[in-house]
């Protein structure tokens, strides 16, 4: 009894840590994500063409994140690679706030700070399950994802402060990003989650995982609409403001402190194939919106349309935990979870890393509606793709792989590598 006390004590620690580490990683989120777009504009001059071919360089640290994490999990358990991975983001924070005269500092400073950025979705979503009951991993997931909202809050609050005191000061913004990251790193460092769990496969590919893959590259078309494209809508056409931005941050992340978590309980209801399905209806509506709401509506009405699309795309975010969700329910061996969430951050940047380019030539050549009329085409193909989810019964699980039948599917197309 007193084992198990002091295991339930271990666990509340940690989960209390896991909450700070999120709060502070929201914060310096919040400060890069609403600033990134302006800083491109304002201090280096970027068209739409120059910032979709930055989308090569910045999204690469996820294209190549299996190979990263894996050789990580060679040594390290989940809570130290976030904590690595803060490090990361905190010098890269710094060098884009003071070591970015041109445009080749500018490229390595991004390609810093992406990696940390990605390292961490590869290991934010195992840690979280690790701290969930059966049956409420979306809850769990939800709880971290209203934490991360509260730091967005925090972060861009000063961003939007800093504006109003002394303007858009790029070199403040990144400096306290990187303070916010190192105390995020300090705390994950902490953690104590996972000391004794075996370590994870450090490669894995099945082919009883081909819908989670497909929907990670879903999911690297969602993202680039809302990062890129979608901001680029307003800052390049409508002339919005750093701190508009960071206001549209803050309203959508206040709505987020309180919906995500009722969004995990939604994922814990309904099931991960019926929210994801609804999710690609709705980012289809959205890139709609993103494409004709000026050519629909007169200003400034068109604005405040694209205002309240931009804010409901980014509280739809929440729903990205359906796919770790997901994959724990049809994971063949617990220990494929990091290794493959992994995988779905390669996949996913797959896209993410050559669609910004064929979209900035979409833009410049043809008008930004072309943009988001092919993603909501792809939006459309994959709610077709939501449709095949299919996860075993409450209770049912699927059985872990004997070491023969494990090896078998090592030697095939579908196993582990």
């Amino acid at each position: 009894m007193r084992s198990l006390r002091q295991l339930s004590a271990q666990v509340q620690g940690d989960f209390r840590r896991v909450l700070l580490a999120t709060l502070f990683f929201g914060a310096v989120s919040g400060i890069i994500s609403s600033t990134f777009n302006n800083y491109l504009s304002d201090a280096h001059g970027f068209d739409a063409s120059s910032r979709g071919w930055l989308e090569l360089p910045r999204e690469l640290p996820g294209f190549i994140i299996f190979g990263v994490v894996g050789l990580l999990l060679i040594r390290l358990r989940e809570s130290r690679i976030a904590a690595l991975a803060m490090i990361a983001t905190a010098v890269g924070s710094l060098g884009l706030g003071w070591l970015s005269p041109g445009p080749a500092l500018l490229v390595l400073w991004t390609f810093v700070w992406s990696l940390g950025d990605h390292i961490i979705f590869a290991v934010e979503g195992p840690l979280g399950l690790k701290l969930a009951k059966a049956g409420a991993e979306g809850r769990r997931l939800g709880q971290l994802g209203g934490a991360r909202n509260l730091g967005v809050i925090l972060g861009v609050s000063g961003v939007w402060l800093t504006t109003k005191l002394v303007g858009d000061r790029y070199d403040i913004f990144y400096v306290a990003g990187a303070v916010c990251a190192a105390i995020a790193g300090y705390y994950y460092l902490r953690l104590q989650l996972g000391h004794q769990d075996p370590p994870s496969r450090r490669l894995v590919w099945r082919r009883e995982y081909g819908i989670f893959y497909a929907i990670s590259a879903l999911f690297g078309i969602r993202k680039q609409i809302f990062l890129v494209f979608g901001t680029w809508v307003l800052v390049s056409l409508h002339d919005v403001p750093v701190s508009t931005i960071a206001l549209l941050y803050f309203i959508g992340a206040a709505l987020g402190v309180l919906l995500r978590p009722l969004l995990g309980d939604v994922i814990d209801w309904l099931g991960e194939r019926v929210v994801l399905s609804a999710d690609t209806l709705l980012l289809m509506v959205i890139c709609l919106v993103y494409a004709f709401a000026s050519d629909v509506l007169a200003a400034p009405w068109d604005l405040r349309v694209l205002y309240a699309a931009y804010v409901a795309d980014n509280v739809l975010f929440a729903l990205r935990v359906a796919r770790t969700t997901y994959l724990k329910k049809i994971a063949l061996d617990p220990a494929d979870i990091t290794p493959t969430i992994s995988l779905g951050v390669t996949i996913d940047h797959s896209v993410a890393m050559t669609l910004p380019i064929l979209s900035g030539w979409l833009w410049e050549h043809y008008g930004h509606q072309w943009v988001f009329m092919l993603a909501g085409a792809l939006a459309l193909a994959g709610f077709f793709v939501c449709l095949r989810i299919r996860v075993p019964l409450a209770g049912a699980g699927l059985p872990l792989p004997t070491p023969a039948l494990a090896g078998r599917a090592g030697a095939g197309g579908g196993g582990s590598a």
